[in-house]
């Protein structure tokens, strides 16, 4: 029988989601039956063309309503938006995949995490990237020991989104709708990654220098003759202390010119390092002990991760393949009832790597991951 799946937000990343349970059918054999059943907005009449686009068979603006009719919810909507429709939909044992960050506040993500540990459940967080073939093939390196012992991880994000000042307001500028701006918006990301990727290798993060700044302070709205205040980061920077003695370096900015959707990642040890671009994401740059250079790696072969599902060799794969991967991972954990990662306390962790950054920029000092 055929899981019912309701979704919370028919937007970005509602769009990306659907057209990956679209795809799954066409390229995963052993995925799931899975129906796209109810969509849930506010607008009834944005609503209806949603879901007649994105192909689901109802509609409803109460997700309470919806959670009692599906047997997995997606929760997609506004980082406010997260805590309150998760938490229900898990007290009712309904399997949840939630956005990325978790929740707005450290606090909400734990409360998260918690009735995810009570119920039972299965609930993912939307960690996309983790699902990249060459993220997976240098997970892999990394865990077999070919890097040795790990000395460094870089990542940073940029973005030129909202560069100039007359780039109109969103929810996404607020601090009660969204929680923080570059930081949770896209250094969630980069944290997560680099807990998935050395998390074996160096340990947990221990203790973060952070600092966050906010450079254009107010904004306009779109089709009004007013401005609003802008109470989030426009970008940050951590240094960050690895368990087992490795060293962290993590930035973010929506207000970098020439960077559309620049997320890079580094991993340097003792016998090699591990470099990753995802505006090239089917490569990954591998330096070995007796190489003298970086050699490219193309990750399109039959053999590397997820990539026997697509084309032949070197038919590359792009952004949106990363959902279906994801979903294929979730939504078979749901209908094999196992666990999965990344999991809600997993992505608890990163809020409470975010949240040190808050905090170490408020008090000018290192401070530990509580």
């Amino acid at each position: 029988m055929a899981l019912q799946i309701g979704v919370l937000g028919y937007r970005f990343m509602g769009k990306a989601h659907s057209n990956a349970f679209a795809r799954l059918p066409m390229f995963f054999d052993d995925a799931p039956d899975i129906e796209r059943h109810t969509l849930v907005g506010r607008d009834e009449e944005a609503l209806a063309d949603a879901a007649d686009r994105l192909g689901f068979a109802h509609t409803e603006t109460d997700w309470e309503t919806a959670i009692e009719n599906v047997d997995v919810f997606y929760n997609l909507g506004p980082n406010h938006l997260h805590p309150e429709p998760s938490i229900a939909a898990l007290e009712a044992d309904v399997p949840v995949f939630c956005e990325k960050p978790l929740a707005p506040t450290v606090e909400d993500a734990e409360r998260m995490a918690t009735a995810a540990a009570d119920s039972d459940a299965i609930a993912g967080c939307a960690f996309n990237y983790r699902f990249v073939p060459a993220i997976q093939y240098a997970k892999n390196l990394i865990d077999a020991g070919e890097l040795g012992d790990i000395r460094h991880v870089r990542g940073k994000y940029l973005q030129d989104g909202w560069v100039s000042p007359e780039d109109p307001w969103s929810w996404r500028m607020d601090e009660d709708l969204a929680g923080s701006g570059a930081l949770g918006d896209l250094g969630a990301h980069t944290v997560d990654l680099a807990r998935f990727l050395v998390g074996e290798r160096a340990g947990d993060i221990e203790r973060i220098s952070g600092h966050t700044e906010t450079f254009i302070e107010e904004r306009p709205m779109e089709e009004e003759n007013e401005t609003r205040p802008v109470t989030v980061d426009d970008a940050y920077s951590a240094q960050a202390a690895f368990e087992d003695g490795a060293m962290g370096t993590f930035e973010a900015s929506r207000m970098a010119p020439g960077h559309k959707n620049d997320h890079t990642i580094a991993v340097h040890g003792t016998e090699g390092s591990v470099k990753f671009a995802l505006e090239r994401l089917n490569e990954l740059e591998v330096l070995r002990e007796d190489n003298r250079g970086y050699e490219t790696v193309l990750v399109t072969d039959e053999s590397d991760p997820y990539v026997e599902h697509w084309w032949p060799p070197g038919h590359v794969l792009g952004w949106e393949h990363t959902f279906v991967h994801e979903d294929y991972e979730f939504l078979s954990s749901v209908a094999a009832g196992e666990s999965y990662e990344p999991s809600f306390e997993s992505a608890c962790e990163v809020q409470r790597v975010l949240d040190a950054v808050e905090r170490s920029d408020e008090r000018g000092e290192w401070v530990a991951i509580e």
